[in-house]
């Protein structure tokens, strides 16, 4: 793992779109995955204002987000396609078409599934991974105790999950129990992955994820297999780690 120590929130959001302006201008036909809630927020503002100020280009960039709640229409301000288009796709020139999130609101739960993973394979996989990470491990919505050989899927939310969302939320009844989320095995079939870890509250996911043993019960520890891990961290997640 190759970890990239910053002072703050704002210098790794900043960071991590360098890290990313940089791919896509190698790559103009780069496959993203992109992640959602708190941590990439910044991240996507620095995109779009390289966007609107350098015409970094995404017309021919394909995206793949890691999941989408159960239960929530793309239409729905608290789903994650929503988000996407209001904090990013919105505001620079991808194609509409190549932005790809599963549909939490179809009557085929499964199948959407297993459409999801073929599109992911046929279109030959991502090339650079966003994630974070959940206080308790989870990267995506794979929560403790998810096998790691898990493709796109299923997944109960766990009762933390739901109290970290809550926020986004009016009231903590009002966040979905359930999600469809890339798999484990899905995420590890990417060919990079930027993880990206901030607060003092990611602190001790951070120390175990490093530290720890590499087990289904701390699923971001399945990154310590994977042999293009970059870490961006700031010094409030960092804390007094000896990294």
């Amino acid at each position: 793992m190759n970890i990239i120590k910053v002072k703050s929130y704002q210098d790794m959001s900043k960071k991590a779109a360098e890290f990313i302006i940089e791919k896509v201008r190698r790559t103009p036909s780069i496959t993203l995955g992109l992640a959602t809630g708190g941590t990439p927020v910044g991240m996507y503002s620095q995109l779009i204002e390289d966007h609107k100020e350098n015409l970094t280009s995404y017309k021919d960039v394909s995206t793949f987000n890691l999941d989408e709640y159960i239960g929530l229409s793309g239409d729905n301000p608290n789903s994650y396609r929503y988000y996407m288009n209001d904090q990013l796709f919105n505001h620079i020139d991808v194609q509409k078409s190549k932005t790809n999130i599963p549909r939490g609101e179809v009557e085929d739960l499964q199948k959407e599934c297993a459409d999801y993973e073929n599109l992911i394979t046929e279109n030959g996989g991502v090339d650079l991974q966003i994630l974070g990470i959940g206080s308790n491990g989870h990267i995506g919505f794979n929560e403790p105790g998810t096998s790691f050989d898990s493709q796109t899927h299923i997944i109960d939310l766990a009762p933390s999950t739901r109290e970290e969302n809550a926020r986004f939320f009016d009231r903590l009844e009002e966040v979905p129990s359930q999600a469809i989320t890339m798999g484990i095995e899905t995420i590890m079939k990417s060919k990079e992955i930027l993880l990206l870890i901030s607060g003092e509250q990611k602190r001790k996911a951070l120390f175990q994820l490093l530290n720890g043993e590499i087990s289904e019960s701390f699923p971001a520890s399945v990154l310590r297999k994977h042999p293009c891990v970059t870490i961006i961290a700031d010094e409030e997640a960092i804390g007094n780690t000896n990294i």
